[in-house]
């Protein structure tokens, strides 16, 4: 019995930590190699063609596999994924850190995609399994959110220091012994993998092989319209074929028996909100920290290292976010803080739209514009990821987290394709910087619109679909103590 008690003990004091790196180091990879760009092509002499790869790849197959990631823990085991994603993500680390040519760098990234896929919905579905509904679980969630937008926020800043001081090749390698730290506490951390009553499912080949092509053909066509546009063959032969696959990949889910995706889990209004959203708020959000970062740099004239801290106000106002929304969930209800935040992060971006100008300074052009938006952004991820796993049983918990992963990645890709595109249109009627502000505002006006639709696409959404399952005894206790719990909140454990 006192063994039993003491590795609970050590699991729930263990587990978060785990799971916040994992969150974190997925997030940090996706932009701490922005900044090294310029020194990764001299160090390795790519052409400029092929140097955007070093980002995309890694885009590529984080998306394309995350859905087939999510599932993958549900059939194979959640520790033993999280496990393995943490060596392939070191390993591929390690060996891009040690590259010598253009095409090894290249291709350690798209393996670190591929580790990041298998890593990013298992966290997710082991905070929903592990922490009971309720302050446990929101504060959890609360802190999985911030851990992700602190590691993009971070990785610019990280990014800079340690091209500066250590070369491009310490924004690889300083990913290793991380891993080989956490890889040490995975396994008294994170709880047995166990088979229920009915056993394992099966994985739907069929449907991960098409789910996996489309999304990466998706990702892929998105890339591409940034050097060849949006009406050209080779970017509308590319989403047409990803469309075909997709929807191949629809039907094929509603004739097997174990589906990768069980379509009917977006029946239930809070899932479906939640991805509607996620979807939405990536796209304006991505691109906000792109643009910004351009504005930062190519305007305001900040150096990598000076960019980087600019951020870090974000960050802080995100994880503020996600305390208020942790301590305010159970009170008014997941759909109704999405909705807030919603706003307050168009408000933000609103605020970014109308303040950018040449000449503009920090405190009015971007700390202000940053505090409003990221306190709303961070008020989201906790009501993100309850409203995500409503009603869905635990066989499935890797399901709809990865179907959350795979909105937001879409979504981010989506958005940054679209407003490079809204940017370049609007900056065509003016010379030099004025062009590049006049751009930039007319993309934040876009992300603006995304983030109040999103907003209204949660009230609407988010109570209607299936019915409600019976209040479970955790929610009589949390009422018992005058605290009104979000039915979201209460049933996101049954199924």
């Amino acid at each position: 019995m006192v063994d039993t008690v003491n590795t609970q003990i050590r699991t729930s004091r263990w587990l978060l930590p785990v799971l916040l790196t994992v969150q974190f180091l997925v997030s940090l990879d996706m932009s701490v190699v922005n900044v090294a760009l310029p020194d990764i092509r001299t160090g390795l002499g790519f052409d400029a063609g092929a140097l955007a790869w070093v980002v995309n790849a890694y885009a590529l197959t984080f998306g394309g596999l995350l859905m087939l990631g999510g599932r993958l823990a549900d059939v194979v085991g959640r520790r033993r994924i999280l496990i393995a994603g943490f060596v392939v993500f070191g390993v591929a680390s390690l060996v891009g850190g040690l590259a010598q040519a253009p095409g090894q760098l290249v291709a350690a990234r798209a393996v670190q995609g591929v580790g990041a896929a298998l890593l990013s919905p298992v966290a997710l579905a082991l905070i929903t399994v592990n922490y009971p509904a309720g302050t446990a679980r929101s504060r959890a969630l609360g802190m999985w959110g911030a851990a992700g937008a602190a590691g993009g926020a971070v990785g610019v800043l990280a990014g800079g220091l340690l091209t500066d001081w250590f070369g491009w090749r310490s924004v690889m390698l300083v990913n290793v012994p991380v891993v080989a730290a956490v890889l040490v506490a995975v396994r008294p951390a994170v709880p047995a993998d166990q088979r229920g009553a009915g056993g394992r499912p099966r994985l739907d080949a069929l449907g991960a092989l098409l789910v996996t092509a489309g999304t990466s053909l998706l990702v892929l066509g998105l890339v591409r319209t940034e050097t060849y546009g949006w009406t050209a063959w080779q970017s509308l032969g590319v989403l047409g074929a990803a469309a075909v696959l997709l929807a191949a990949f629809a039907v094929t889910e509603t004739r097997v028996k174990q589906p990768l995706l069980r379509l009917g889990i977006l029946a239930r209004g809070p899932v479906l909100a939640a991805n509607v959203f996620a979807l939405l708020m990536s796209a304006g959000q991505f691109a906000a920290f792109y643009f910004t970062s351009l504005y930062l740099q190519q305007v305001l004239d900040y150096g990598p290292t000076a960019a980087g801290c600019a951020f870090l106000p974000f960050c802080a106002g995100v994880v503020a976010g996600s305390v208020i929304a942790a301590r305010t969930v159970g009170r008014y209800g997941a759909g109704a803080l999405l909705v807030v935040g919603g706003l307050l992060g168009a408000a933000g971006f609103a605020w970014f739209a109308a303040a950018m100008a040449v000449d503009g300074g920090f405190l009015l052009s971007v700390l202000g514009p940053s505090a409003v938006a990221s306190v709303g952004i961070g008020m989201c991820f906790v009501p993100l990821g309850t409203a995500a796993t409503t009603g869905v049983t635990p066989e499935e918990t890797g399901m709809a987290s990865g179907l959350l992963n795979t909105s937001r990645q879409v979504g981010g890709a989506v958005g940054l394709g679209v407003l490079v595109t809204v940017a370049a249109s609007a900056g065509d009627g003016a010379e030099g910087a004025q062009g590049l502000v006049d751009g930039y505002a007319a993309a934040y006006w876009v992300a603006t619109g995304l983030l109040a639709v999103a907003a209204a696409a949660a009230g609407f959404l988010y109570g209607r679909g299936a019915p409600p399952a019976q209040t479970p005894a955790g929610e009589e206790s949390s009422k018992k103590n005058g605290e009104r719990v979000d039915p979201g909140v209460a049933r996101s454990t049954q199924g």
